[in-house]
């Protein structure tokens, strides 16, 4: 069984397209906790309503802290920090899962728009992605609208993802797509919790996987599953008007912590 984590600020249309897709395409049983950072136009209701736990802060937190907020009530040995921005596909976890086993994973993400199997096949996503969302950004961002613009960028989107499955099925590559992080829970005890001092908590998360890695040994870097895909809307949640992190002044930049040299691996995995 599965423990999905996500945190919200408000956009009702997006958590309630996030969840129709969540639970039709979700292979195994699982839990959703939903880190509710102040909403009020209620998504935090709407997810109760379905059966999610909410957990209602009264001011809005970062990523890692929320993160973490998760993981303190998570019950079972698989967790998935996921965005809310996102279109999941078919069977999305039973890829991940089946594709850690396989290459002794502990930490993997999905893959999708940001990076694919090679540097051209992302260039060209993102190429059709970009003026699809340019275009139809100018309307909003109602449930219609989202939907048309993820019927425009893949018209059969089923398709799409079983093309994908059968092509590069439990093939794998290193990398890190952030919007979609399954984990299991002994890599807690070797890389620890989120680190509640990076808002750019992800690629902190991937850094310190590739540096333990490399000087303990006892896990392996971060990889990309290359037969899960994911849609991601990207930064429309940026669009969404939050208010000041209430725990901003705690947050570093990458720079603060890791080495010139440790930070040249995030190039390198976009190549």
């Amino acid at each position: 069984m599965i423990s999905v984590i996500t945190a919200i600020y408000n956009q009702r249309a997006v958590n309630e397209l996030f969840w129709e897709h969540l639970e039709r395409a979700t292979s195994n049983p699982f839990e959703l906790i939903i880190i509710d950072n102040g909403c009020t136009d209620g998504s935090a209701d709407f997810f109760e309503s379905v059966g999610a736990t909410v957990i209602r802060n009264g001011a809005n937190y970062s990523y890692p802290h929320s993160q973490n907020q998760g993981i303190a009530v998570a019950r079972y040995e698989w967790l998935a920090f996921l965005n809310n921005d996102i279109i999941v596909s078919p069977g999305w976890d039973q890829r991940l899962m089946e594709s850690m086993n396989a290459h002794g994973l502990e930490v993997a993400t999905v893959c999708g728009i940001e990076q694919i199997e090679n540097a051209q096949a992302t260039r060209r996503l993102k190429r059709r992605w970009k003026a699809i969302k340019n275009v139809l950004g100018l309307f909003g961002h109602s449930k219609t609208t989202l939907r048309l613009m993820h019927w425009l960028m893949y018209p059969d989107w089923e398709g799409f993802c079983r093309d994908r499955q059968q092509r590069f099925a439990q093939q794998i590559k290193p990398g890190f797509v952030g919007n979609t992080v399954m984990m299991r829970r002994s890599a807690l005890a070797k890389i620890g919790i989120w680190d509640e001092h990076q808002q750019a908590a992800d690629f902190d998360l991937f850094l310190r996987c590739k540096a333990r890695a490399r000087d303990v040994g006892d896990i392996l870097p971060v990889h990309i599953c290359l037969d899960a895909f994911v849609h991601h809307y990207i930064r429309l949640t940026m669009k969404a008007g939050y208010p000041p992190f209430a725990d901003r002044d705690q947050l570093l930049d990458l720079s603060q912590k890791w080495s010139e040299q440790d930070r040249q691996w995030l190039l390198e995995m976009n190549r």
